[in-house]
């Protein structure tokens, strides 16, 4: 186990940032998700009462933040600017440092209201708790940056939402996240032209989330993190796509600086390479629908762009603005190589135009094809006789890999289809039958394991 390693450096920030709030009191502390793989990779040795004092309770940590911080931030919600958000669920418990150094924050999701509630209750689901354990799981498994579902407990609590039948279950979920600075976080300062103040957040996230330590000169220091906010959010996008993933909701305030996937509610993994795929019902226009996440989040970092512009020189970030489609480009090639399970080679790009050719056939769905072509291995023409998957075979020979884990010899992948989820929730509340739930999380586990090339686990 790593050691336990305080850290919080947000405090450094001081109060135009945040406020102190207090965590709701719920009447129960039901543990329903305990990640406990991860409390061991940031130095939580927890017993049972340990995970409900601190993350149903939400009793400080040792050497950590004394009370709870709401984060301030501003955002565009389908390209509306709203200024009436911020943490209006949720708070940033601790922070602390992992294995490797990074800096990690324990922030919640449905513990209480906050001053940017908005007169909501400030609750979440349990559906919704459920959701967002299954979306970080399989998202992990596949690759993608994403944040970690930390804890999840029933909160016995009954809760009316308009868009599910109600009263419904009630939870709070704790994610470990690598920051949760937003675009939103510096339009908010933007906004009331805190340009002090986005100095102050920009050498904040160079030094503490991409281990850069800043220059004397703010408009370096904007222009050097906006260059590698690019990269991760290309990273984000061509993952994405690469996992058949549909976030649905992806405004600037659920842009992560660091580039980490987080904040899942409308989810979807699309069954098919269909760009028009939605995942929210209430996306009537497909905003956000597959094929036109890498175009939300270009817009959202134009945002970003906008808000340093305010303390660097414009024409350097609009030309790395512009270049953001040859990173995408080259980021996609490597997502889908990554998938596939082939090295990386001189035609890397040949071969990901002929995967991609191949996937929009829809001759199977997205899950079977990179399952059937893992490792570069071809099904064969009796399985896959169209031309595209014919072309694409021919990319892939020389790069066949072989894989030992014994997942590959499954009849079939291991996916999220939107049925399986709600039956899965449909188990838990008719019959408060919770073997669907942990049976999946370890079968995608497993997957993780033969996606990462890891041993077997017993």
């Amino acid at each position: 186990m790593a050691d336990y390693r305080p850290d919080p450096t947000i405090l450094k920030l001081g109060p135009d940032f945040y406020d102190a709030v207090e965590p709701a009191a719920f009447p129960k502390c039901i543990p329903r998700f305990l990640n406990r793989r991860h409390a061991e990779r940031v130095g939580l040795d927890l017993d049972d009462e340990g995970w409900e004092r601190h993350f149903c309770r939400f009793e400080p940590l040792a050497g950590n933040l004394t009370e709870p911080l709401a984060l301030r931030y501003h955002g565009h919600q389908f390209r509306v600017y709203n200024p009436d958000i911020g943490d209006g669920r949720g708070f940033t418990f601790a922070q602390l440092r992992d294995e490797g150094g990074r800096l990690l924050d324990l922030g919640t999701k449905g513990s209480g209201q906050t001053p940017y509630s908005r007169h909501a209750d400030g609750r979440l689901t349990l559906k919704g708790g459920v959701r967002e354990v299954l979306a970080t799981e399989m998202l992990e498994a596949l690759g993608v940056n994403t944040s970690k579902s930390f804890a999840l407990f029933e909160t016995g609590e009954e809760l009316e939402r308009g868009d599910e039948p109600s009263p419904t279950r009630s939870s709070v979920l704790t994610r470990l996240s690598n920051g949760h600075i937003r675009i939103g976080t510096f339009q908010r300062l933007a906004f009331f032209g805190q340009d002090k103040n986005i100095q102050k957040l920009v050498r904040y996230c160079l030094q503490n989330l991409y281990s850069s330590e800043p220059a004397k000169d703010d408009g370096e220091n904007a222009q050097r993190l906006f260059d590698l906010v690019s990269d991760a959010t290309a990273t984000l996008a061509a993952s994405y796509l690469a996992a058949g993933f549909v976030h649905g909701v992806l405004n600037s305030d659920n842009i992560n600086i660091t580039g980490e996937s987080f904040d899942y509610g409308p989810w979807r993994f699309t069954p098919d390479w269909e760009p028009d795929f939605t995942a929210a019902y209430f996306d009537h226009y497909g905003l956000y629908s597959f094929g036109r996440q890498p175009e939300a989040i270009h817009w959202d970092l134009a945002q970003f762009a906008g808000c340093l512009s305010r303390v660097a020189e414009a024409a350097p970030l609009s030309e790395m603005l512009g270049d953001w489609g040859s990173r995408f480009e080259d980021a996609l090639t490597a997502q889908l190589l990554q998938r596939l399970g082939v090295e990386s080679g001189k035609d890397d790009r040949e071969v990901a135009a002929a995967l991609i050719s191949a996937l929009a056939t829809r001759e199977a769905p997205i899950d079977r094809i990179f399952f059937d072509w893992r490792g570069g291995r071809d099904p064969g023409a009796g399985k896959y006789p169209s031309e595209q998957f014919r072309n694409l075979s021919k990319a892939l020979e020389g790069r066949e890999r072989p894989e030992a884990h014994p997942y590959w010899s499954d009849p079939g992948p291991c996916s999220m289809p939107i049925g399986e989820v709600e039956a899965i929730w449909t188990a838990i509340s008719e019959r408060d039958d919770w073997r669907p739930f942990e049976d999946k999380v370890r079968a995608i586990r497993r997957m993780g394991e033969a996606m990462r090339g890891d041993a077997p686990q017993g």
